[in-house]
């Protein structure tokens, strides 16, 4: 082996390293934990039997798919839309960004207490609506009674509180494509609609891609928000692998939860590359 190659090797080593301690060695854990016995050390799906059976895992399952489906086209639609505007401003382009990525700086939990606050009984909304004299009393959005309203609540402060990782992907997307592309279209007569989904769709395909897997895989996950809002109230796979690990006690079905969330994140990736195959092409 050459000194160069080695010289590689030595450099990747602390990632691979990194990567094997934070990731493949609690992956391999809980896999363990998933499918072997407590009692006799074998294999077993008894976990797997025991999270299907229970009265959560269908509600968890499609509010977790519910919410996949409605928040990440929305967060996409928006992202395109604020990345078209943005590529458009001759000035402030870069505060305008700056300020629409800020819920980038807040973590899930505390977003959820923020519109925990707004949306609340007793929250800002209400007190608004009533000050307006719009209601006569105060509304409930985040209650078991009103699963519509908790569940569109969860939407609205997921799309707020994540779609600025999108927006950044696509921004950073769009400043790749050449100006010529744009001239090329205007001169040959192409309407804003026409360049849009001529020119910027096609070429920001590899970043659309990268976004989509990004969201879909954090949608899957998501847990802090809808603790905030609703507790359980509005069941989500990794709110019931959480209470499976911590208020009943048993690892075992909470890992169940963590290797199904990990299959249909994989799922979802592997379409979105055969879907949104990007091919490689040369540029002459």
């Amino acid at each position: 082996m050459s000194r160069d190659r080695l010289l590689a090797y030595g450099l990747l080593a602390p990632s691979v390293l990194f990567l094997a301690a934070i990731f493949f060695w609690p992956l391999g854990e809980a896999f363990l934990i998933a499918f072997r016995d407590p009692t006799g050390g074998g294999w077993t799906l008894v976990h797997f039997r025991t999270m299907v059976e229970d009265l959560n895992f269908q509600p968890a399952l499609t509010n977790t798919l519910l919410l996949v489906a409605v928040v990440v086209p929305l967060q996409l639609a928006l992202a395109l839309a604020l990345a078209v505007l943005l590529t458009r401003l001759e000035r402030g382009r870069d505060v305008y960004l700056y300020i629409w990525t800020i819920p980038l700086g807040i973590s899930d939990l505390a977003a959820g207490i923020l519109w925990l606050a707004i949306l609340s009984e007793r929250g800002y909304l209400n007190s608004l609506l009533h000050a307006l004299g719009l209601v006569e009393g105060p509304l409930l959005w985040l209650s078991y009674e009103t699963p519509v309203a908790l569940f569109l609540s969860v939407v609205v402060a997921e799309v707020w509180r994540a779609t600025a990782i999108v927006l950044v992907i696509l921004v950073a997307g769009m400043q790749l494509i050449p100006k010529e592309y744009y001239e090329a279209a205007e001169i040959f007569g192409a309407s804003a609609w026409q360049r849009f989904r001529k020119v910027t769709l096609p070429c920001l395909k590899a970043s659309i891609q990268t976004a989509l897997i990004l969201r879909t895989i954090l949608a899957f996950e998501v847990f802090g928000v809808v603790i905030a809002l609703g507790g359980r109230d509005l069941p989500v796979l990794a709110g019931e692998a959480f209470a499976w690990q911590y208020d009943y006690q048993d690892p075992g079905v909470a890992a169940s939860y963590a290797v199904l969330i990990l299959a249909v994140s994989l799922l979802a990736t592997w379409l979105y590359l055969r879907v949104l195959r990007v091919r490689e092409e040369t540029l002459l």
